[in-house]
């Protein structure tokens, strides 16, 4: 049925581009975005006002599956075709090094984008080989909620809490849990550890392409989510196999003290007609571990848009790209939707204070700590190795050092097989254009 669905929407990707005619002045574009509710009418007058704007220009908007994996295969598909359209390319965070080095997205270079007006992290992440080839759209980001009436004040780093989970945990009528996070063997496994990898100051790729997640601050990271988070029974003991769903109604049905997750969860738990947390619980991100080089990480999420390399109209694409990412349509997103721009300049406008169900200083703060997930056209496949050999750590099926030693070994074969060797290193030697800012560090 999957399957269908896919060839249902790559046939009328064909179809479409078969039929697709305009008056000789006007220019036809295809945007592939999100259309399901709030925010596809949000996108939906947005791009009907860019029209207004520009006469010259018709947009049409193509429809994609929802579900990330399915919009990647679809993408994959056309694109390994070479059809045009769409033109402009909705793309997840991690997909932007894979689609510039396959030459399916073209630079931005030469539309000489005002990089420096966006978070450095978000820009980090849509370069590759020196060149940036998206605009980040809107931000997401992992968060650490925390019950104010249990914890008053934010930990100031790993030990604090969990000190503060485990008091919380004893008082009388205290929450069963002290943590709730997502455990099970998928991607969501990889953004958490991400969070503590930055934590005890270690990473995954160092910023030459070589492989370190067996280094001793990732060791540390991972003992820490098994033996403080898991092991000690602050967390469930079936949170291994958890996902952002059951840590949300954990902790909103008020028997959990800290949860980890996106910020997707803050208006239901605000709404007192479902939650038992309302108005009990803030957020802030996975703070320090307090080890040297460790820093408070948040793992970065959101969306990108990007020129299809096959689009007959980059300049017109282009004009579409830069109007739906400036300042207004961002503010007016935030206040539509309650997506986080990826400006940072517009935290400081009181209009997006009422729009972000958290206070703007704790938005931003969780942005501006925020880190990429390793920038590399092998990212997929580099999770899956990681997300089996963590969660056999955490299972206890491998001890910590093991399961990264394990890891680093079948990344690097990755590295090799593919040939990504030489071209991460070439990516990493290459200049940055000039307006870029390059300050945001990768993983």
């Amino acid at each position: 049925m999957r399957f269908a669905r896919v060839l249902l929407f790559t046939a009328t990707a064909f179809s479409t581009a078969c039929a697709r005619t305009s008056k000789s002045h006007e220019t036809v574009l295809t945007f592939s975005g999100s259309a399901l509710g709030a925010e596809g009418t949000l996108v939906a007058k947005q791009l009907r006002r860019f029209m207004e704007l520009h006469p010259d220009i018709r947009v049409e908007l193509q429809r994609t599956p929802d579900d990330a994996n399915q919009r990647h295969q679809l993408y994959v598909q056309w694109l390994n075709a070479r059809v045009g359209n769409p033109d402009i390319l909705q793309l997840d965070v991690v997909w932007t090094p894979e689609f510039a080095a396959a030459g399916w997205v073209l630079p931005l270079t030469r539309f000489a984008p005002a990089s420096s007006e966006f978070f450095p992290a978000t820009i980090a992440a849509n370069t590759w080989a020196g060149q940036l080839y998206a605009l980040p759209w809107f931000a997401d980001v992992g968060l650490l909620y925390r019950r104010i009436d249990f914890v008053p004040d934010e930990p100031r780093n790993l030990g604090e809490l969990v000190t503060d989970a485990k008091r919380a945990m004893a008082r009388p009528g205290g929450p069963r849990f002290g943590i709730v996070w997502q455990g099970a063997r998928y991607e969501g496994l990889i953004t958490g550890f991400v969070e503590y990898l930055g934590a005890f100051g270690g990473r995954i790729l160092d910023d030459s392409g070589r492989v370190v997640v067996n280094q001793p601050e990732a060791v540390r990271a991972l003992q820490f989510m098994r033996d403080e988070l898991y092991t000690s029974h602050i967390a469930p003991l079936d949170v291994l196999t958890w996902h952002e769903e059951e840590a949300r109604f954990a902790f909103q049905n008020g028997t959990a003290v800290f949860m980890r997750n996106w910020p997707y969860p803050v208006a239901a738990m605000s709404d007192k007609s479902q939650s038992r947390v309302a108005g009990k619980f803030a957020v802030s991100p996975i703070p320090a571990s307090g080890a040297p080089g460790g820093h408070s990480t948040a793992a970065l999420g959101g969306a990108q848009l990007a020129i299809n390399a096959y689009s007959e109209s980059p300049d017109s694409a282009y004009r579409l790209i830069e109007y739906l990412t400036a300042p207004e349509q961002m503010l007016e997103r935030g206040q539509a939707v309650g997506q986080y721009p990826t400006r940072p300049a517009l935290y400081h406008d009181p209009r997006l204070r009422t729009a972000i169900a958290i206070p703007l200083d704790d938005a931003r703060r969780a942005i501006e700590s925020a880190t990429p997930r390793p920038v590399t056209p092998i990212y997929t496949e580099l999770s899956e190795i990681l997300q089996i050999e963590l969660h056999r750590a955490l299972v206890r099926q491998a001890e910590p050092q093991d399961a990264l030693n394990s890891a680093a070994k079948r990344i690097d074969a990755l590295i090799e097989r593919t040939g990504m060797r030489k071209l991460m290193s070439s990516a990493h030697n290459a200049a940055p254009p000039a307006s870029s800012s390059t300050t945001g560090h990768t993983e």
